[in-house]
């Protein structure tokens, strides 16, 4: 590269987290989540020549001591020793920490947890130091895990991690989530304060994955309405979606000012993913990016859920692109993975309608998506204006040996009916006061 392109990409308002390792795990045969979806999405990056508008890095492989800012010592050293040759030592762990057909033991496992949730933390501290205005890091995005077990494909949260690092200098961080499946792990983390509201859009009903993200989820004791849920019905379109995103994240960045903002943008919100069951396109899905990134807030960009990976690959280059304000051709690139996309090979392919085979009925009447606006809303007006936070100079984690500030154990209870962590890891003393 020349020294002109790598003074460049160093000044970028983006950096790009990206492992060449992390595609090559592998889930087992027939499972939906393929990491392989990353690699897909790195050619597309590349062949549009999008890494030429950004600064690149490799992620480091996050340490034991990270992973428990969050995570219970127990848990994380059951991660670090398992594997497929020997999970009959871990019988009853297997079921302790919710291994199941959704969330298997597979080779690398904990490798593959390190490094995607190294780059979000990476990315934060970037957020942290004013590096870089916007940090991409598609392989995270891993909402459901929670403080001691694994959940719907999901082992280490990096989100929380992500966010914990943000904490420490910024008062405030607002976390939204697009993902079909409600953002119910970082809901949890962050249930019972106000430095972190939880704005999550996704299918809720018909027993659908979770099972939470109901409108009366908003929070506990000080984060009382700091959650914030968005329930919908099978089929919306973009133009449904669009309806209730952009007023309610503009409430929400109206209301509780945030000082930055983490976007999960799981991508089996679209139409014709194998596990998802909205109608939104790639263009519909980029629009909320595209949203959220006109704030002009620090913002860390994740990927999440997506289970039709060409159309995940797909719809993540073109958020890289609209995130470094590139236009790129609907023709795509030549690549090694070319074939992956046919017949059409285009950027942006029928998800909903004609010739996308996908015939969800749309249930979103404009009637309901108003009744929950409305809800959200009021909600919305019952917050007495941005928590205010007297903010001190926190040592990085480098500097002092694993300082973990824990709720009092009279804390340690379910909250509202929750199924809360017992307890809780921050990184700033006044996070769960």
């Amino acid at each position: 590269m020349e020294g002109s392109d790598r003074d460049e990409q160093r000044h970028s308002k983006v950096s790009y987290f990206y492992h060449e390792g992390v595609g090559n795990f592998h889930y087992g045969p027939g499972h939906p989540m393929k990491p392989h979806r990353l690699a897909l999405t790195h050619e597309l990056v590349v062949g549009y020549g999008l890494d030429r508008r950004m600064a690149l890095y490799k992620p480091h492989a996050a340490s034991e001591e990270e992973l428990l800012m969050y995570h219970s010592p127990d848990y994380i050293e059951f991660l670090r020793r398992v594997n497929p040759d020997n999970t009959e030592q871990f019988e009853n762990d297997l079921t302790r920490f919710n291994i199941v057909t959704d969330s298997p033991i597979f080779d690398g496992l904990y490798d593959f947890c390190r490094l995607y949730s190294g780059g979000s933390i990476d990315g934060a501290r970037q957020l942290n130091a004013g590096q870089h205005e916007t940090v991409v890091n598609w392989a995270g995005g891993l909402h459901h895990a929670k403080k001691s077990e694994a959940s719907g494909f999901c082992y280490i949260n990096d989100i929380v991690l992500a966010i914990l690092e943000l904490l420490r200098y910024h008062p405030r961080v607002l976390y939204i989530d697009i993902d079909v499946h409600h953002g119910d792990g970082v809901q949890e983390a962050f249930y019972v304060t106000d430095r972190v509201m939880t704005l999550s859009f996704h299918k809720f009903g018909d027993h659908f994955f979770p099972g939470t993200g109901d409108l009366p989820e908003t929070g506990a004791r000080k984060g009382k309405y700091y959650a914030v849920n968005v329930p919908l019905q099978n089929g919306i379109d973009d133009a449904g979606y669009a309806y209730v995103f952009q007023p309610l994240v503009q409430a929400c960045v109206e209301n509780f000012k945030p000082s930055a903002i983490v976007l999960q943008c799981g991508a089996d919100s679209l139409g014709c993913d194998r596990l998802g069951t909205f109608n939104l396109s790639v263009h519909g899905h980029g629009e909320c990016v595209r949203y959220v990134r006109s704030f002009g807030l620090p913002l860390m960009v994740l990927g999440g859920g997506g289970y039709t990976i060409r159309n995940v690959s797909r719809c993540w280059a073109y958020e890289t692109a609209l995130l470094v304000g590139a236009a790129v051709s609907n023709d795509l690139p030549q690549g090694p993975y070319l074939e992956y996309y046919a017949p059409d090979y285009r950027l942006h392919p029928p998800t909903s309608g004609p010739g996308s085979g996908n015939r969800i009925e749309n249930l979103n009447t404009r009637e309901y998506l108003d009744g929950v606006k409305t809800q959200v809303l009021e909600n919305l007006r019952r917050l007495q204006g941005a928590p205010s936070v007297q903010m001190h100079i926190v040592p990085h984690l480098t500097d002092f040996e694993n300082e973990r500030l824990l709720e009092s154990d009279d804390d340690q209870d379910g909250i509202d009916g929750m199924d809360m962590p017992a307890r809780r890891p921050s990184l700033l003393a006044d996070i769960y006061k």
